[in-house]
């Protein structure tokens, strides 16, 4: 793990520095709840537009579509961290939004299957490149001890954007037709990006590490955050990426990018398919699409339980339980029950695998120091990208196969995955704390 030394700046006030660390908290959460309403969209209105062979969409196609998108996200976030480095996290967070906003406006005005797909992954490499990001803005703008939960509460507006998703294809679809959700989740955009373009400020770390010291210790002033004094060899643009594998950190960047992979094939495979998978299973199609909400509703209270148990016990440790009660919430999903038990599973198998895949980047966010901690959380969301081809992709081949029975049996098989590959990490945190003290 990196590290460099910080040195408190006075603040103005008590009250004036909360209100600006909680406007900056809000932004982000604003901007992240765009981000959740337009990944969640197409999942959303997927049951209607199979139906209808909107497009020519048939399952395997549409899974292949999903896996375009989230191909886009491992971009867009692998990018976004470097990205971020040399132009500024603002600026890079506002190209994000630009990016995704007209492309999913094109998605529904598309007219082809290939428009469609294209226009999914331009909206992924947006949706991708904003995430790492407005995570790192929570983490420098909130105090050491509550980095956790300040994850968790902009997570819980990507939550709240997946809730909202179907209720907007509620809304809309049958009298307008699924172009109309497109064009819908795009528009309040409009509207938040004017306003985070006036309020939302620079990092002051990136404004250090790029030399302008004045306005960094001016603005880690006004706002009462910690200034960590840049590396000597800062000028080394790809050096936040090499320090994930110096000094034996390459096994624990590597387990953390497992963990990763396991938890967003979960949150896309199963975020993409439930609707359709509970249809398959004989469930109301209006159910299905509320199994959703369901779902986004206990990853919102996820986000809050999960953020402040971490910052009491550890975010490792969070990951590792969270992973393996998925586990058995996931699979219970594919079991026959009655209507109202199985809103109950799904709630907290929404409480624990969205805050458990967050939870991971709590954990490497925490890991990193400010400066490597955009390009960190870059690489894991990135990588973990992977995972989110994968889990739409394979959806897709069982449904079409008729196997999507076995759908949640997979997904459950995912989460243990992660849960090992989390305890892996600690392992070798460990070791390499250990060989340390030799």
């Amino acid at each position: 793990m990196s590290s460099s030394a910080t040195s408190p700046l006075a603040p103005a006030t008590g009250t004036a520095i909360r209100r600006s660390r909680t406007a900056v908290i809000a932004l982000c959460w604003g901007l992240v709840l765009l981000d959740g309403i337009d990944t969640f969209i197409y999942g959303s209105v997927l049951p209607k537009m199979l139906g209808g062979h909107s497009l020519g969409l048939t399952p395997d196609v549409a899974g292949t579509i999903g896996s375009y998108a989230n191909f886009g996200m491992l971009l867009g976030t692998i990018l976004s961290g470097m990205a971020s480095n040399w132009i500024g996290r603002r600026v890079t967070v506002f190209i994000s939004v630009v990016i995704f906003t007209l492309a999913t406006l094109g998605t529904g005005w598309s007219h082809s299957s290939g428009q469609f797909g294209f226009f999914r992954f331009v909206c992924g490499f947006g949706l991708g490149a904003l995430l790492p990001i407005a995570i790192s803005y929570g983490m420098e703008f909130t105090s050491r001890g509550r980095r956790a939960l300040a994850t968790g509460i902009i997570m819980t507006a990507h939550q709240t954007g997946g809730a909202l998703a179907p209720l907007i294809a509620l809304w809309l679809v049958d009298d307008h037709g699924w172009r109309w959700a497109f064009i819908a989740s795009a528009l309040p955009a409009l509207i938040l990006l004017p306003v985070a373009f006036k309020l939302l400020p620079e990092s002051p770390t990136n404004l250090l590490t790029r030399g302008r010291r004045a306005e960094a210790e001016q603005l880690a002033a006004d706002y009462g955050t910690e200034l960590a004094e840049p590396k000597a060899n800062h000028g080394d643009k790809l050096d936040a990426l090499k320090n994930l594998f110096r000094h034996g950190q390459w096994s624990t960047t590597l387990c953390f990018w497992l963990t990763s992979f396991a938890g967003l094939l979960l949150v896309y495979g199963v975020g993409q398919w439930l609707p359709k998978i509970m249809v398959d299973l004989g469930y109301d199609t209006g159910d299905s699409l509320l199994f959703s909400t369901f779902l986004n509703v206990g990853g919102i209270c996820g986000m809050l339980i999960a953020g402040r148990t971490a910052d009491r016990i550890g975010p490792r440790k969070v990951v590792i339980a969270w992973f393996l009660l998925t586990a058995v919430f996931v699979y219970l999903m594919g079991v026959k029950m009655s209507v109202g038990v199985l809103y109950a599973v799904v709630f907290f198998a929404g409480l624990l695998l969205f805050s458990g895949q967050t939870m991971v980047y709590a954990t490497v966010g925490t890991h990193h120091n400010d400066e490597d901690r955009p390009t960190a959380l870059g690489w894991v969301s990135g990588m973990g990208r992977f995972g989110a081809i994968f889990g739409p992709w394979i959806g897709g081949a069982l449904i079409e196969a008729g196997n999507a029975d076995i759908g949640f049996t997979m997904y459950a098989c995912a989460a243990l995955f992660g849960a090992l590959m989390m305890t892996a990490a600690a392992v070798t945190i460990k070791t390499r704390a250990a060989a340390a003290k030799v």
